[in-house]
């Protein structure tokens, strides 16, 4: 339509958000549906933060908050991260936002110009190059391999920074392939980046929680001190508490972008949620028991699932570090034919006919940004997983 804004025709709708309501749409028509395509933890909020959420209705914390967020979390923001990746910020560094993506959104709007271009490794989460166009900027994609673990070559790096560079987003544990970066793997990319002191570095570590054995988890500003005064760390509640709903994301960085950032939100959505933002001051304060926890379910999903598609006909899927998802390859069944005759010519396809041929939601790599691969979600039961495994394996079993 002609009113609309220009900038709606450089971006394409969400394909985790598509898939999903596709799997909602034929489960309400009465298929039998096992979606697979939601990040999302199946595990509830625990209780003593929906009960400090409680206890903030009843004192009455239900009026406008400050733009940046209420005190005391902006306080508890700042000791989590001194506790836990020995970095050292002052409140007014840091800031809330309705939700990750909302952090990202008003991080990129606050820098970007147009011609600016923002370095994002593929398989990437669909958002990241959306975001980064609807800001004015370019979006440079720089493809990992699966030999590599899905994870950015430092000489990869060096060739995709130009003059333009603005920021480099580095999300590990990643969504969609689950890599996640170890101590020597990020300090060759942060040794890269400590050459180029015009690049800003923005880390979404939002599975910082949810990785698996005796990996240890490192963020960039942490390893490498060089680049703290241009590092925008992002974090939030919703996949280490169990707390997607309840939309809190929030961030730490120099107090110029803080302000920056702080400014554009004002005019925009003003503070995030008053009860969240309490109930987000338990979570990082309170007890921490339920990390664990829910961190040994995910592991032992994670080995079920693997387990399972490696041995599923035509796939390779690689064990992944951290997060809840996998990202096995289908290229050996591309060009394969489905019982009805379908011949796969894309990771498209292949999503596609699994859920007609088994109803299992999957999403495609392609949508990533790497194919053909297709992205997996083992949140949820060890009870469905196993079936829905079982499913892409007869899937994978019919194709000729």
């Amino acid at each position: 339509m002609a009113f609309l804004a220009d900038a709606l025709s450089r971006v394409k709708p969400s394909a985790t958000i598509a898939v999903t309501q596709k799997a909602r749409d034929l489960k309400g028509q009465g298929r039998d549906i096992i979606s697979l395509s939601v990040g999302e933890p199946d595990f509830d909020t625990p209780d003593n933060i929906k009960e400090a959420a409680i206890a903030a209705i009843r004192r009455g914390e239900t009026k406008y908050p400050p733009v940046s967020g209420i005190n005391p979390l902006r306080e508890a923001i700042a000791a989590k991260f001194k506790r836990e990746n020995n970095l050292e910020y002052k409140p007014s560094q840091v800031i809330v936002g309705t939700g990750g993506k909302h952090i990202l959104f008003n991080a990129f709007m606050a820098t970007l110009n147009p011609g600016d271009e923002v370095i994002v490794t593929a398989p990437y989460w669909v958002s990241y190059p959306e975001m980064v166009a609807l800001c004015g900027g370019t979006a440079v994609v720089v493809q990992t391999k699966m030999e590599h673990g899905f994870k950015l070559q430092p000489e990869d790096l060096e060739r995709a920074i130009t003059p333009k560079t603005k920021w480099i987003v580095l999300n590990s544990p990643s969504n969609p392939s689950g890599a996640a970066y170890t101590r020597e793997e990020l300090k060759k990319v942060t040794d890269v980046l400590v050459r180029h002191p015009h690049v800003w570095v923005l880390p979404d570590d939002m599975y910082e929680h949810l990785t698996y054995g005796d990996f240890k988890f490192v963020t960039p500003a942490e390893i490498e001190p060089a680049l703290y005064d241009r590092t925008l760390t992002m974090n939030g509640v919703s996949k280490a508490y169990a707390m997607t709903g309840w939309r809190i994301g929030y961030a730490a960085g120099p107090e110029q972008l803080i302000k920056a950032m702080d400014m554009i939100q004002g005019q925009q959505t003003s503070g995030a949620c008053t009860i969240a933002q309490w109930a987000s001051v338990e979570a990082l304060n309170g007890p921490q028991d339920f990390i664990a926890t829910s961190r040994k379910a995910f592991q032992t999903r994670r080995d079920l699932v693997v387990s399972m598609l490696g041995q599923a006909r035509h796939l390779k899927c690689p064990s992944p570090e951290g997060a809840f998802y996998v990202f096995p390859s289908c290229a050996d069944a591309m060009g394969k034919k489905t019982p009805g005759g379908k011949v796969l010519q894309t990771d498209q396809d292949f999503v596609t006919e699994l859920l007609e041929a088994e109803g299992v939601a999957t999403v495609q790599g392609s949508a990533f940004g790497t194919g053909p691969n297709f992205r997996v979600s083992y949140a949820t039961s060890d009870k469905v997983l196993e079936d829905a495994c079982t499913r892409i394996q007869r899937f994978c079993a019919s194709l000729t």
